[in-house]
């Protein structure tokens, strides 16, 4: 970006008028009074290594905290002897996703196959336990290792499941249009909150008596379940935004209605709301920390329990920080590589 460029950007976006002029100004006043005290907390005088609260300087940042729990704050209270099981889940993930960049374009299917259908089961079996394995109880699971299986189950719940239904609500049945519709707005009608209060304490009530079903699936299902009903909302509007000789088109060479929509419709529709999608994808990342309310720790719950620790009070700031600085680099992350993709699917159309 040249001078030139950044001079009408400051124009049209702070600069435009003279009360926007009078609020850049301030927010900038303000902003250039926190800095510079705040990188004299945070950095100048903080204090880095050490092994205990007692370790850390006065008038400076202890991010001794987070050395000393960051395990805690990565697995939760998960056996230090079994942690291989959780990086191997997730090396194979990271592996897995990154191998899709340098295969051929036919290869990606199966890549997607394996991390909807496969990877599931052989992560679940890492971490939960099975084949040899010691079982690992769901409760000491925790930290960020939790909020990336949350979210990593509920977009592959969330996905194939908010397709259904946005194609439902585009039926010509009415039984499954409607129900659909209704399916949609009741999910979307309810806080978050709500659904995962039912699913961890309301839902064990309405089951036979000695029938259990782990509190973390439950919350799992409820989750993937509510997001569900928003990516729906996404891909309907993907659906609307195609011209109806696209589906004219496919109906003419004799498509059923499935291959239709698999190999026509949706591969075009869901192009076009990669940035609604991501937002979504992003919206339930950010969500995870709800869980705290239903007794799951993972990474802020985790820093919660441990700002409360008698040892190490005082502490919330620095594990805030930490934990803000996780949830934006993901983000940033995965909207960033969103922008990739706009630009190479806006390159193809050209």
């Amino acid at each position: 970006m040249n001078k030139e460029n950044i001079k009408n950007w400051l124009k049209v976006n702070l600069f435009s008028n003279w009360y926007n002029s009078i609020i850049s100004l301030f927010v900038l006043f303000i902003i250039l009074s926190i800095i510079p005290s705040f990188i004299d907390w945070a950095i100048i005088k903080a204090t880095y290594f050490g092994k205990t609260k007692a370790d850390c300087k006065a008038g400076g940042a202890c991010w001794v905290f987070i050395s000393v729990w960051f395990e805690k704050f990565i697995y939760g209270f998960y056996p230090d002897k079994e942690l291989w099981r959780v990086n191997l889940a997730f090396a194979i993930l990271i592996l897995t996703v990154l191998s899709a960049f340098f295969v051929k374009p036919k290869i990606k299917p199966y890549i997607l196959f394996f991390l909807i259908f496969i990877f599931p089961m052989i992560g679940f079996i890492l971490i939960h336990g099975g084949f040899g394995l010691e079982n690992v109880e769901t409760r000491v699971w925790g930290g960020l290792s939790l909020t990336f299986m949350l979210t990593f189950f509920g977009i592959i719940f969330a996905f194939p499941l908010g397709v259904l239904l946005a194609l439902g609500k585009r039926s010509e049945l009415p039984v499954i249009k409607y129900f659909c519709i209704a399916f949609v707005e009741f999910w979307r009608g309810i806080p978050l909150i709500t659904v995962l209060f039912a699913a961890a304490i309301m839902f064990p009530l309405l089951l036979p008596a000695n029938t259990n079903v782990d509190k973390l699936l439950r919350v799992a299902i409820g989750l993937g379940i509510f997001e569900s009903a928003y990516v729906a909302e996404v891909i309907r509007g993907g659906l609307q935004s195609l011209p109806k000789g696209q589906y004219e088109a496919a109906k003419s060479l004799g498509m059923s209605y499935w291959k239709m929509n698999f190999l026509i419709i949706l591969p075009q529709a869901i192009k076009t709301v990669i940035p609604g999608l991501t937002n979504t994808f992003i919206a339930l990342f950010k969500d995870t920390p709800l869980i705290i309310l239903v007794g799951l720790l993972e990474l802020l719950g985790m820093v919660n329990l441990a700002k409360s620790n008698s040892y190490w009070l005082g502490m919330a700031v620095e594990g805030y920080i930490f934990v803000g600085i996780i949830f934006w680099f993901f983000s940033y992350l995965l909207s960033r590589y969103t922008q990739s993709l706009e630009k190479k699917f806006s390159t193809e159309k050209h």
